[in-house]
């Protein structure tokens, strides 16, 4: 029987060798890899887990295609959902959502979903299959802020429609964080990331960069002035945040999202590149999400002694458990239960140690962990030349404060329906994390395709046209 079958390995580079290269870790499935995981799909009458994929593609049909060597046609039945698999297949907590709900995960391993669909993309993007044919024109615009999972998932449905979509983006580069946040490591730029960018774009949507909305033009003027229908705000979280702890102005402390960004977008680890980028001989990245993980495994490929430091056990830690996993395999140290209290500078002004406390876990908190709690008198001290705070993000305050009408709430992220994006002002979407704040790439493409649906629908209603089907 196909559950009887064991889980695929997925090849990977030996740890010693990928800890001093900016590489893909894994190497993906080969075609005998893929249709071997695929034949393991039970193809259950009500698939769990396209319930619990938050932009619904179609997989057992796709991994069923995938068993029977169809790799174009479940290339094509993903793009029906999704233009973005190969990403998807890479950076998804699959674990938690679509795999997390396999039934054979139930008493073995769950079919590799997150690894079939990283299969599909590349193979579709290596063997030529493009996006399907888009209808005409409708002659209505709508404007996409931000050229992020949210705003990319947007666009494209939106496109798929028939509306004339423009996104805005405010660095030299489309993608968002799948462009300045995570490593090439996890997700190559050029290869991955451009050429997904670019499968949008061939449905007719146009990307134009540079462009900082609520400074080189407004949300009023875009709808005003330029004649757009609606607007959507995907604009991501980029706004730091810190601690707030003594030290904290010291020259090398900085936050994830300016490290990674000088990593990646402006490709700091490239020899060829004039990026500065500072790791020192040892770093301590306070954080345990993915962020944290990103930023550790960087510093420790550019050369630097790299620790986890995080407040809570290992058993609380956010980060997905393959990306603990590979970090702990290239030699990264975790200083668990451990928070810090103050940096510690040399008599120049730059950083030479973290002061930090123990922590032990008391009750859990508001999101189900147990609440750590100081434990008097266990300070201790971090030898280390550079701090990166990973502790999150929050939506940055420009397009809220320049636009008349949308509500924040108190982390100031945009007010919008949850099951629309339908902001606080008529016309004006939300989604992704300028919603929500840091969450996950998939989610951000669910917020930006429901939204997608809402805005056809809000524009038929507006212009009393008919109910297309894509707005019921």
């Amino acid at each position: 029987m196909a559950n009887k079958i064991p889980r695929v390995p997925v090849r990977e580079q030996e740890p010693r060798v990928r800890a001093t290269n900016f590489e893909e870790v894994c190497y993906g499935y080969d075609e005998a890899e893929a249709v071997l995981e695929a034949t393991r799909c039970l193809n259950c009458k009500k698939p769990r887990c396209v319930e619990q994929c938050p932009v619904s593609v179609k997989i057992p049909q796709f991994i069923q295609a995938v068993a029977g060597r169809r790799f174009d046609e479940a290339a094509r039945i993903i793009a029906q959902d999704s233009l973005l698999p190969s990403v998807c297949g890479r950076v998804c907590p699959q674990e938690t959502q679509c795999e997390g709900a396999c039934i054979l995960g139930m008493k073995g391993e769950p079919v590799a979903i997150g690894k079939l669909e990283r299969f599909v993309g590349d193979w579709g993007r290596e063997n030529g299959i493009r996006p399907a044919a888009v209808p005409e024109k409708n002659g209505i615009k709508v404007a996409v802020i931000g050229s992020g999972p949210a705003g990319l998932a947007c666009a494209a449905d939106l496109a798929k429609m028939g509306y004339t979509v423009k996104i805005f983006e405010a660095l030299h580069k489309a993608g968002g964080v799948l462009e300045y946040g995570i490593p090439e490591f996890r997700l190559p730029k050029s290869r991955v990331v451009a050429a997904e960018v670019e499968n949008v774009k061939r449905l007719g949507v146009e990307i134009e960069t540079d462009v900082v909305v609520g400074r080189t033009v407004t949300v009023d003027q875009l709808m005003d002035e330029e004649g757009y229908a609606a607007v959507f705000i995907g604009s991501g979280a980029g706004l730091p945040r810190f601690m707030n702890i003594p030290g904290e102005n010291l020259n090398g402390v900085v936050s994830a999202n300016e490290f990674l960004t000088r990593a990646n977008l402006m490709k700091a680890f490239d020899g060829e590149y004039d990026t500065p980028i500072y790791v020192g001989k040892r770093v301590a990245v306070v954080g345990g999400g993915n962020v944290a993980m990103d930023a550790v495994r960087t510093a420790a490929r550019l050369g630097a002694e790299a620790t986890i430091v995080y407040r809570r056990s290992e058993k609380e830690l956010p980060a997905r458990v393959e990306e603990v996993h590979h970090a702990k395999e290239e030699g990264i140290e975790f200083r668990m239960l451990t928070n810090p209290v103050e940096v510690l500078g040399d008599e120049n002004g730059w950083v030479r140690g973290l002061r930090c406390i123990r922590m032990e876990l008391g009750e859990p908190d508001a999101s189900g962990r147990r609440s750590p709690v100081e434990v008097k008198g266990s300070e201790f001290d971090i030898e280390c030349d550079v701090v990166i705070m990973a502790l999150g993000t929050s939506p940055n305050p420009l397009i809220s404060s320049s636009t008349a009408g949308l509500e924040t709430n108190r982390r100031g992220c945009l007010v919008a329906d949850e099951r629309t994006g339908a902001t606080t002002r008529p016309g004006i979407f939300a989604g992704g994390d300028a919603v929500t704040g840091a969450a996950t790439v998939i989610l951000a493409m669910g917020a930006g395709r429901q939204a997608a649906g809402a805005i056809d629908a809000y524009i038929r209603e507006k212009n009393g046209m008919e109910t297309s089907e894509s707005s019921r």
